[in-house]
Parts: structure tokens; sequence; C-alpha cells
């Protein structure tokens, strides 16, 4: 099965995410799906990058990703090598494409856009450039091996993107509380940026899981007033996720002791030494942040002797765009998140 390398046009020889530039023409190949591209969503640690850079100047930012695009066939942003992610209608299916979609289906795709095949033919007309999702018409490439969901009948379109864009954290924060839970370990979690769309969703997931006590780890006021009223969490804290030894003493003093797991689900970098230094020794960090360095994480846990197990939260577990919209809808405080959290992008 085509894992999209025909697509890359340099440097020859590796896959479509590792590749400079690919080729986005919408002709398909016999295991190809072509997706008509209705809204793109850039992951929080891209559009971060992109606001700064262009001095939240929308029409800037605007013109970047356009640039991105065109220079690459694909939104990969080359600062912070992540992208996003799309959802749209099918519009052609290739003969042999493993997929199971069919012409007109609505989908998500669970893939990276900085994999992804991407040609956009409105140049972004209708995107202000205030926002981490972008209304526009384009052409999208799926491979035989790439993932894509068909967007619930339920959620309106933009929510539904927002919960699948995260929807690897929440299934994977689940297993490695039950994984802890069954060994008859209590389990102690810290989410750092529990006030954001993985972060509220890893704290749900966590309670759901069985998790003994959660501590969502935000960086103002006015967030940790939202994740209170949410009550995802058994406790919330401000704390600076990049100053290490500040943050391990308030999770610590708030747990009670070190983590089981921590969650990393924060958009800026120089995260890592924070979460190692508040993982109890044996415990388990999960990395989602595309901001994440890690030769400081590898190095920082090294360096301080620390025991723990560093996982890559690599955004696929079987089933976890299900997982994830389940936990949405049984949660309301995270639905709460949710809402506010996509009025103000329209807002911005």
């Amino acid at each position: 099965m085509s894992i999209g390398t025909s697509r890359v046009i340099e440097p020859l020889g590796v896959l479509p995410q590792a590749a400079w530039r690919l080729n986005p023409d919408p002709t398909i190949g016999p295991d190809e799906v072509r997706i008509r591209v209705k809204r793109l969503n850039l992951d929080a640690a891209s559009f971060r990058q992109l606001r700064e850079a262009n001095d939240n100047d929308g029409s800037r930012i605007r013109q970047a990703v356009l640039e991105i695009v065109d220079t690459r066939g694909k939104m990969h942003n080359p600062v912070t090598g992540s992208g996003g992610m799309l959802v749209g209608s099918v519009e052609a299916v290739g003969a042999q494409s493993p997929l199971g979609l069919a012409v007109g289906d609505r989908v998500a795709t669970l893939v990276s856009l900085s994999l992804t095949p991407l040609k956009i033919n409105d140049g972004l007309a209708n995107w202000d450039g205030t926002s981490e999702q972008i209304p526009c018409d384009a052409t999208a490439i799926l491979f035989a091996r790439s993932i894509a969901a068909r967007l619930p009948e339920d959620l309106p379109e933009a929510v539904a993107l927002a919960v699948m864009d995260v929807c690897g954290a929440p299934a994977l924060t689940a297993r490695v509380v039950s994984e802890i839970k069954s060994q008859g370990r209590a389990c102690l979690v810290a989410v750092l940026g529990g006030g954001g769309k993985s972060g509220s969703l890893a704290l749900a997931a966590a309670r759901l899981a069985g998790a003994s006590k959660t501590l969502g780890i935000v960086p103002t006021q006015a967030e940790a007033q939202l994740l209170q009223s949410a009550g995802i969490a058994s406790a919330v804290e401000v704390a600076d996720a990049t100053n290490p030894i500040s943050l391990a003493e308030v999770v610590i003093k708030s747990l009670g002791g070190k983590a089981d797991l921590t969650v990393v689900c924060v958009d800026v970098p120089g995260c890592e030494h924070g979460a190692i230094l508040a993982t109890a020794d044996g415990g388990t960090i999960i990395f989602f942040s595309m901001a994440t360095s890690f030769t400081a994480a590898a190095l920082g846990a090294e360096g301080v002797a620390a025991d723990v197990t560093m996982l890559i939260g690599n955004g696929y577990l079987p089933g976890h765009a299900d997982y994830a919209l389940d936990v949405f809808r049984q949660t309301p405080g995270v639905q709460e998140l949710f809402a506010q959290r996509l009025h103000a992008e329209i807002e911005r």
C-alpha cells in the first residue's frame, strides 16, 4: 500500500512528513483519495509561532500560510515542524483505496497536514488570519496508509474538528492511567496546559479511567477560573510550566507527592525539565506538545537521574477519534471550555 513516497519531490527517498516539498496535484493514484477541503485546523504550536512572527497581523499570518503551502505543497510550518488537520468531503476515491471512504463522505483527516499534499484554490479569502481554524477551498490527498474519520452528525463541524484534532491525547492518557491502575497503584495525574483542548480532554479521560487525583496546571488566573468552573480536575493551579523548580513544587504540594503521570499539552517550548521534576520515579510523562524538544527531555532526565518513562504522543491509537468524541459528549465541562475557546477565536 502507498505511504505517499510517490508524492515526494524533494529530497527523494524520505517519507512525506520529512520531505521539504510534496506534489499536491489533485489527480489521484489508484490507492489515493482526494478531499475537497472545507476547513483547515492549524496545531496550537504552529499558530502561536505564526502569530508571534507576524506581530498578530492577520493579513501577514494569512500570507505566511499561503507561502508555506505554495512552497512546500503541504501545510508544514518550517519553524515548528508541525501542521494540523482538515475537514472536507471526499471528492474522488481510487479503485484500490483501502480506507473505506465513498464520494460525498464528510470526513476529518487524522493525519498531520505536515504530510498531506495540499493545494489551496481560493487564496484563503474567507480567513482573517486570527484563528486556528481556516475556512478554505482546497484539495488534499490521502494515501493508502492515511487515517480519516467520518464527521459525527450530532456535533457542529467546527467542534468536531477541534475535538478530533487532539483525539490522541485523551486516548493515550486513558491507556496509561489504566495500565497504572492495573498494577494496583493509585494514579496521580498532572496535566500541563489543562485548560486547552488537548489538556481538558486529557484531564477528563484520566478521571474516567480511574485516576485517584487530577491536577490541571494553567498559566493565568483567568484560565484557572475557567478550568475550575468546568469541574473536570480535582485541583487547579497557576504555574509557569517553563520554570522547572517552581512547577515541581506546585505539583508536589497540590497532589501530595509527585505525579505518577504527567501530560504535557503546553504549546510553548521549555516545559520538558519541569515535567521531569514533577514526575515520580517509575512514573510516565506523555509529551503531546509539538513545541517539545525531545533532546532536552532525554538529556534533562539523564541529568537529574530521573527514572521516568517518556512517551511521544504520536496522535494515533486505534479508535482514538471515537473515544475522544465520547469523552467530549459525556463531559459538560469540556464542552463548555471548547465552546469558550471557539468563541474566543471567532471574536479575536
